[in-house]
């Protein structure tokens, strides 16, 4: 059987275990006696502890300590002055927030108009583009356009293997033949 440590059973006495861990240091506890034993101990400890800690002698003094206490305060403001220059301003959570909002706005909206939607992309005049449509495939250079249709297709399927290749597949509604077609641009 594996223990929990000296320091988990500590913070279980003084209820300082959250979630799993308090959970299984719990089902622990109660089957193993040594371990419950270490756990008493701490507790009461810990009681006798805070007994006195709440009985405080009257004459301590208390208005000199206080002036002290407020002393030792002035002090290390006054060094943290010196040591580490003005204090620094966050900005607030909200305008933080509103910042991170507005850049993935920002790379959004450039993702999408680099890569407008149906939107026929400007090209160079000798450049070939390929384009899966609707239809079947569509070859276009400047101003002209070819396309590879099946008009009976019941299905269509394109594949894109590489740069400047292109598959379809058609199935035909009446036949159920099989029409492939295989495009190639340099």
């Amino acid at each position: 059987m594996r223990h929990p440590g000296e320091t988990r059973l500590a913070l279980f006495a003084g209820g300082d275990l959250h979630g799993l861990e308090r959970w299984t240091t719990a089902l622990h506890v109660r089957r193993c006696a040594e371990c419950a034993r270490e756990v008493d101990g701490f507790r009461s400890a810990a009681a006798v502890f805070e007994e006195a800690c709440t009985s405080v002698p009257r004459d301590l003094g208390w208005e000199r300590l206080a002036a002290e206490m407020t002393a030792n305060i002035h002090v290390g403001y006054e060094a943290g002055e010196c040591v580490g220059g003005p204090p620094r301003v966050h900005a607030p959570v909200r305008w933080r927030l509103a910042a991170a909002l507005a850049g993935l706005v920002i790379l959004l909206s450039g993702a999408w108009w680099l890569n407008m939607p149906g939107g026929k992309r400007r090209t160079a005049p000798d450049e070939v583009v390929l384009e899966a449509t609707p239809s079947g495939i569509q070859m276009r250079q400047s101003d002209g356009a070819l396309t590879l249709m099946h008009t009976r297709a019941a299905s269509q399927t394109v594949f894109v293997s590489a740069p400047g290749t292109l598959r379809a597949r058609f199935v035909d509604s009446e036949t159920g033949q099989v029409t492939i077609n295989n495009v190639y641009a340099e």
